[in-house]
């Protein structure tokens, strides 16, 4: 019979422990460590996310009564004290960097997004994530209130988070993606918040096509109508140029605006953006599809750790954050490499009551039963 690793063992292998300890040679601070590594501090709070432990202690408790299991992860385990040390004092972008590595291999597998067009399509947009102002007074928002901001600029090829940032919850949403940069030809979609005239013609000059609506107080002339298609819901199709004082000194280029009555709620809405080869109803299908960036918030906040933080200072909180992405990206990849037709919350479920079952982690995911299971696994299995 073959050997078999548990499921969380097959999940943190598709993690390269050779890109991981050169980041971790990069990022690290101070003298060197003893007690545990860069990687031990990576399993346990892995461990947390996936299996929803809200405290250093439970996450060192379960460690402990899996000490036995964790063997094929490459960990010997940690104490809290040296969990909550490394959180709290180790630089975060470690995990900021390891991010990236497993976004572009994900890439190879994700699924097409569903427009003919070839633009690679990203949403953009940001959500708060909340703190007690008690215990992160560093985190001020207002008087009541701490939060910090996550920013995040959505591939919608295979709906991975492309583009990532962690600002003070002060900061605009506009100023937190000024670091984004969208590749030439891609289609950017955001709300009114990111309504700027300035950063319009950035995107314009970068070659970045955007689609977002219109905020009612633009002033704007009219240049051009173009033909509509009856029965599509399009109103008009224009040609404008912004005619306000700000926008007249800032020499902005042409835009299109799209007006669309939507059917199913009756509401009429104003898209603006700069590409106007693409026909007026797909201009409103991709704008619908900004809603994709809000399940993605719903989905992280709801399903990871990050509501409740084990460390109290902002290299702590980065940690935790961006570790959370990186367990995101390893369940999508596993995800689109074993083809699976589960949502990222049922592989999520699955793997919270198989973490420590010694089982092929693809079998997993086509839930499909090993056709022999052992006598000792199985009667381990029943005590899970």
């Amino acid at each position: 019979m073959a050997h078999r690793n548990t499921i969380f063992a097959q999940l943190l292998g598709h993690v390269s422990r050779h890109d991981f300890e050169t980041l971790a040679r990069k990022h690290h601070r101070g003298q060197k460590l003893r007690q545990a590594s860069r990687w031990d501090q990576f399993v346990a709070m892995s461990l947390a996310h996936l299996s929803g432990r809200q405290s250093l202690r439970d996450i060192v408790s379960n460690q402990k009564a899996q000490s036995r299991r964790l063997y094929h992860t490459g960990s010997r385990g940690i104490a809290r004290s040296t969990l909550a040390r490394l959180n709290q004092k180790q630089s975060a972008h470690l995990y900021q960097d390891l991010f990236y590595h497993l976004y572009t291999r994900c890439q190879s597998l994700s699924p097409k997004h569903p427009f003919r067009f070839k633009h690679k399509l990203y949403s953009l947009d940001a959500s708060m994530i909340h703190l007690s102002l008690k215990i992160f007074p560093w985190a001020k928002f207002n008087r009541v209130k701490a939060a910090v901001k996550l920013h995040v600029g959505l591939d919608h090829d295979g709906f991975l988070p492309a583009f990532v940032e962690i600002t003070q919850s002060k900061f605009s949403d506009l100023e937190g993606s000024e670091e984004f940069h969208f590749p030439p030809h891609s289609i950017v979609v955001f709300d009114r918040g990111y309504h700027n005239y300035s950063s319009y013609q950035k995107l314009t000059d970068r070659r970045v096509f955007f689609v977002t609506r219109l905020r009612k107080n633009a002033i704007f002339q009219t240049l051009e109508h173009y033909p509509v298609t009856q029965g599509q819901g399009v109103l008009s199709d224009q040609k404008i140029t912004w005619n306000g004082t700000y926008s007249i000194k800032l020499k902005t280029s042409s835009l299109r605006l799209v007006v669309y009555n939507d059917q199913e709620s009756g509401k009429i809405f104003q898209f603006l953006t700069n590409h106007f080869d693409l026909d007026a109803k797909m201009i409103a299908d991709i704008y619908k599809q900004r809603w994709q960036i809000e399940l993605f918030f719903k989905w992280l906040k709801q399903h990871l750790q990050i509501r409740s933080f084990l460390g109290t200072t902002l290299n702590a909180v980065e940690t935790q954050i961006w570790i959370a992405l990186c367990v995101h990206l390893v369940l999508a990849y596993v995800k689109y490499l074993a083809h699976s037709i589960f949502s990222l919350h049922q592989i999520l479920g699955l793997m919270q009551i198989n973490l420590f079952i010694k089982r092929n982690l693809l079998e997993l995911l086509h839930n499909q039963l090993p056709q022999t299971i052992p006598k000792m696994q199985c009667q381990q299995c029943s005590l899970f």
